[in-house]
């Protein structure tokens, strides 16, 4: 049994997901939280990670057995065999999901500690918080910093 890629009809993962599980299949489908706006209020959606992707659980024999379920439309090849997902990529793709769902919004005025690169383990106060980047404000440089958001811890309050 390997992890194998199957190509979906446009925004039917979860769909086939649920016919493959009824059929004792085991899938995976990455699923992330996303902030959509709409004319009226912005809501939180939960997306598929890879859009029109699912990963089965299967043996390379019964893969093509699964083309015939409603949804599913095609096997992805890799150098012309179905593609294998090693299960340390599964797992990787898991521990991301955890680690994003986990991060605490950043907003102005948070205490920050940066996790990583040359200002690593270095407490700062935010400035502005942008999509991607921070501003911040460390005190014990007198300096001011622009740092990816994922490079950032919220520090709790104690």
């Amino acid at each position: 049994m390997a992890w194998f890629v199957l190509y979906t009809a446009a925004k039917a993962e979860r769909k086939v997901e649920e016919r493959l599980v009824k059929m004792g299949i085991e899938t995976y489908l990455p699923i992330h939280k996303v902030k959509r706006r709409w004319s009226d209020r912005m809501k939180q959606v939960e997306l598929p990670l890879f859009s029109s992707y699912i990963f089965v659980n299967t043996t390379e024999h019964k893969l093509r057995e699964l083309l015939l379920i409603y949804g599913v439309s095609r096997i992805v090849y890799y150098l012309g065999r179905p593609a294998v997902v090693r299960n340390a990529e599964i797992d990787a793709i898991k521990e991301f999901l955890v680690l994003a769902e986990n991060r605490e919004i950043i907003s102005n005025g948070d205490e920050v500690e940066i996790i990583c690169g040359p200002f690593e383990n270095r407490l700062g106060k935010v400035i502005e918080v942008g999509e991607r980047f921070a501003k911040l404000y460390l005190e014990e440089l007198g300096a001011k910093i622009c740092v990816s958001l994922l490079e950032l811890n919220k520090k709790k309050q104690a």
